[in-house]
């Protein structure tokens, strides 16, 4: 650009003659000034039409032309001013006259102007009114193209500073664990700012000291020191306390020498800067401190690339705690149970996000939510309906959600409990076990004790931690239903193997005692005469054969309960009907049946069903006294078929419901005075487990009791 302003000033001055500019004998020179430093860029000499052999040893001289026009900020010209003189560089290359024009935009000096003749004409008004025109366009092409050539530099260097932290973070990201990407961060410090000395205290929370964790210089054999309080004693504890950074030009300073804690180097240090990580929450990570033997080694620039490593490092150490936090709750998930895991999954979310506290709430009923763990606040085992807090919301919309201050949120439950712990902010992220479905099972939740902007961050590291809970929660519920079907398969394996020795035993008892009534036949025949003459011995002998008769029924009715059981289609009307035909209701029984002909048949044992409804139809005959309405429903529901049995009678305790299911022996009155052996309901649950069904029953007191049974339909319907 210098280039054709020189060749320009040089065509403006055949603007004002007839001759071709070709024609004309003048040359024309710029340089550049700084006015700041009041001098010359040497490197910035550009000319234009100069003589062949002409030397460019023509730099400004302190009391030339040049200076004195930039002084008076107005033209000189030579052949009118007679005390002025040429410069002898140009007087010995032919030049006759001169004229300088000093180059203004907005009252600052940028540059000069010269322009040479070589003949005697000298310069006419048509001439230096082209000149001056051209200098008022010049000055301005200057001024503007030396403000675009800073914001060149700038953006080159801001371009530098950008490279540097890129590669910064390709380094700290490649760090396997805390301690390594901490010496990395120090180190790369380091080399932004061509430093040898720095060390890297890391903040503990608990504990609200820094602990030294990485140092560079170390003199050999030095120690490192104890830890460092969050307080004014020293300059990096002052760093942390007040969030900023400190850049300090000589800590001989009578200011700084108090509070500096001396590095273990090989030499003073004369100056430092110190940096603050600020990590989630403008909670504090830790301090980069480094420090050099130069006074006024740093300077703002080195100040603005450590904050920007900083961000960087703080970005680093988070992700490097989430993923040990995560390896730390895998090894708790496979080893502890569910509500230790839970506390560590809150421990490590309020020390990740920095928050004071936090809890689990799991969905117990379709309805209730139940506390796991909290870390304070609340306590374990309590309860919350749904529709009562601001789960309800997470759940249903499988969203994080903010509430900044629950103190005055008239959905959030506990504000008086979050206005004694000081809890503001709360951000509560669902559980979401990641089936099909995506189904919510509670919510996790964390609180703040000042009002808090959550970060995407923050939501993506408490949505992983809660994925794990959740995790958790489906491990628990298949070791659950693990645990029943083996429950349940060890079970029909006992029946199995007890209704094989039942039968055998009930066939060996039958031929025994059944000898006893053809022993006592057989009395009866051969000693006739006898048993006339001797009531005692006839009425013992009857006694006898009655009792050995009840024998063989107590026995055969408690042993069909172990009979081993195939499954096999089995068609359900009957065996309710069956049921009904050996209860025998009486005629204060009003029976309703409903959809029971319809019904296909189910996968089963006919004998065993027998039992089943019989026992549920029993004891809804004794619950209601002899008097009252039976009700017996069939429906076919997908692939199950469902039978309902309804009484009228007083219903089932709160306080017994829990443990009607439970194993107990007890002995049942029948219609003949006898006793027999009775497994009551659990042994009606285990049967219809046993075949892949479920029993499950609705009651109310005063309003009777509903036992529903579901058993899948046989594979030939």
């Amino acid at each position: 650009m210098l280039k054709l302003l020189a060749e320009g000033a040089v065509q403006a001055m055949a603007a004002g003659t007839d001759e071709a500019a070709t024609a004309v004998n003048a040359s024309a020179i710029i340089w550049i000034y700084d006015e700041d430093r009041q001098a010359f860029d040497p490197t910035s000499r550009v000319s234009a039409g100069e003589p062949e052999r002409a030397s460019i040893d023509d730099y400004p001289r302190p009391d030339g032309l040049g200076r004195q026009a930039i002084q008076q900020r107005s033209r000189l010209l030579s052949d009118v001013e007679n005390n002025l003189d040429i410069h002898p560089a140009k007087k010995a290359a032919g030049a006759r006259s001169l004229v300088v024009y000093p180059l203004i935009v907005a009252d600052e000096s940028v540059g000069l102007l010269y322009v040479y003749r070589y003949d005697e004409l000298g310069f006419d008004e048509i001439e230096l009114l082209a000149l001056e025109n051209f200098v008022n366009l010049a000055a301005p092409a200057i001024y503007y193209a030396r403000q675009l050539g800073g914001l060149n530099q700038a953006l080159a260097r801001k371009v530098n500073e950008l490279e540097k932290l890129e590669r910064a973070s390709r380094l700290i990201s490649s760090r396997t664990n805390l301690d390594e990407t901490l010496q990395g961060i120090l180190s790369i410090g380091l080399e932004l700012t061509a430093a040898r000395y720095g060390s890297f205290e890391l903040y503990d929370k608990k504990k609200q000291v820094l602990n030294l964790k990485a140092l560079a210089g170390r003199k050999i054999g030095a120690a490192s020191g104890p830890p460092l309080p969050v307080d004014e004693a020293s300059i990096i504890g002052r760093v942390a306390r007040h969030r900023q950074s400190l850049r300090i030009g000589d800590l001989r300073d009578p200011h700084w020498q108090p509070i500096y804690n001396p590095l273990p180097a090989d030499q003073e240090m004369r100056s430092e800067l110190a940096v603050p990580l600020i990590g989630a929450g403008e909670g504090l990570e830790g301090v980069l401190n480094i420090e050099s033997p130069v006074p006024n080694a740093f300077t703002d620039e080195d100040q603005h690339l450590l904050e920007s490593l900083a961000t960087q490092a703080v970005i680093a150490i988070q992700e490097i705690r989430l993923l040990d936090a995560m390896q730390e709750i895998v090894e708790v998930l496979l080893t502890a149970e569910g509500d230790q895991l839970f506390r560590l999954i809150i421990d490590r979310a309020c020390d990740l996000i920095n928050v004071s506290a936090g809890s689990v709430w799991t969905i117990i009923e379709p309805d209730t939510l139940l506390l796991r763990q909290s870390t304070a606040g609340h306590q374990p085992g309590e309860w919350l309906p749904l529709d009562r807090s601001l789960t309800r919301q997470v759940v249903r919309l499988r969203q994080p959600l903010i509430i900044d201050n629950v103190q005055t949120h008239l959905d959030f439950p506990f504000r008086e409990l979050a206005q004694q712990q000081g809890w503001v902010s709360v951000i509560i992220v669902p559980l979401v076990i990641p089936d099909e479905a995506g189904r919510a099972v509670g919510s996790f939740s964390l609180y703040a004790t000042e009002l808090r902007d959550f970060s995407d961050w923050d939501k993506k590291v408490l949505t992983c931690l809660a994925n794990h809970a959740a995790a958790a929660i489906q491990d628990a519920e298949l070791l659950a239903q693990l645990k029943e079907a083996q429950e349940r398969q060890a079970v029909a394996e006992t029946f199995a193997a007890v209704g094989d020795v039942a039968a055998n035993l009930l066939h060996q008892l039958n031929n025994k005692v059944g000898a006893i009534s053809a022993r006592v036949q057989g009395i009866e025949d051969k000693c006739a005469s006898l048993l006339t003459t001797s009531p005692y011995l006839t009425n013992n002998l009857k006694e006898i054969e009655k009792s050995a008769r009840q024998a063989m029924n107590i026995v055969r009715d408690s042993m069909v309960h172990l009979h081993p059981a195939y499954p096999q289609p089995v068609d359900v009307s009957v065996c309710i009907r069956n049921a009904l035909q050996r209860a025998a209701p009486g005629p204060a029984i009003k029976i309703f049946r409903l959809g029971l002909e319809k019904l296909p048949r189910a996968r089963a044992s006919e004998k065993q069903l027998d039992m089943v409804f019989y026992n549920l139809i029993d004891n809804a005959l004794k619950a209601m006294d002899g008097q009252g309405e039976l009700h017996l429903v069939g429906e076919w529901r997908g692939t199950d078929v469902v039978v309902t049995i309804a009484d009228t009678g007083p219903g089932i305790s709160p306080d017994i419901r829990p443990y009607i299911f439970d194993f107990s022996l007890a002995t049942v009155e029948d219609g003949e005075s006898s006793k027999r052996l009775g497994f009551g309901l659990w042994w009606v649950k285990t049967f219809i487990e046993r075949f892949d069904g479920q029993l499950q029953v609705d009651s109310e007191v005063g309003k009777g009791a509903i036992f529903t049974v579901s058993l899948p339909i046989a594979q030939d319907v």
